[in-house]
């Protein structure tokens, strides 16, 4: 019976993994239909965001099977009630990339961001990419070397965010109010992937450690 247990907590493990994953794959997409205003990439990433929904219930119902027929105790049962957790954060990851896609899509044909502010934005979503990419290794290996780089690449993406808003109040900002929402939106999805990339590190340390006081 033990053994049944583990294989269990592997699948789910591995399903997590596979959320991850689709999630990195719709960051690409999403992050090139904003930056190169391809509604067709758009369009993939908002219709393929269902199957990490799908996902993420399915994983969740397995997670709560365990729970109710296993009772699981101790670690086991950290590694259940943190798989739920975990994808939650990897679901909403998923919903912060399809709005990001669907700016892209409101405004093609035409490109979403002035050129001016187009370099803050490839740096903040290549510090994305790292972070989803550190998370999807996390979950596969546990070794928690990963969580650092995660940690500085959200440091970074703070930083740019904050500069994204500079930039939106200063003087030679001429640009009207859609594009500023458009702007404002964005920054703050690609920041907020960053922050649930982080949600998803400190829940794997707490599983390793078993101590909160290390997510600090």
């Amino acid at each position: 019976m033990r053994k049944v247990f583990q294989t269990e907590l592997q699948h789910v493990n591995e399903e997590l993994t596979q959320i991850a994953t689709l999630v990195e794959q719709a960051l690409i997409q999403a992050s090139s239909s904003f930056l190169n205003a391809d509604v067709q990439e758009a369009e993939e990433v908002i219709s393929n965001d269902a199957r990490i929904d799908f996902l993420q219930n399915q994983l969740d119902e397995r997670s709560i099977d365990i729970l109710a027929l296993q009772g699981p105790v101790a670690s086991d049962l950290r590694m259940i009630v943190g798989t739920l957790r975990m994808s939650s954060s990897l679901e909403r990851m998923g919903d912060l990339a399809r709005h990001v896609a669907q700016i892209a899509r409101m405004r093609f044909p035409d490109k979403a961001l002035p050129d001016s502010i187009v370099p803050i934005f490839e740096e903040i979503i290549e510090c994305d990419k790292k972070i989803i990419k550190n998370v999807i290794q996390l979950l596969e290996t546990r070794d928690l070397a990963y969580v650092d780089a995660i940690s500085t690449a959200k440091i970074r993406i703070n930083e740019l965010h904050q500069s994204v808003f500079d930039a939106l109040a200063a003087e030679e900002w001429g640009h009207n109010a859609q594009v500023t929402i458009d702007v404002t939106l964005a920054s703050r999805y690609l920041e907020r992937f960053g922050d649930h990339g982080v949600s998803v590190a400190r829940k794997v340390t707490y599983l390793v450690t078993g101590d909160w006081n290390t997510l600090s």
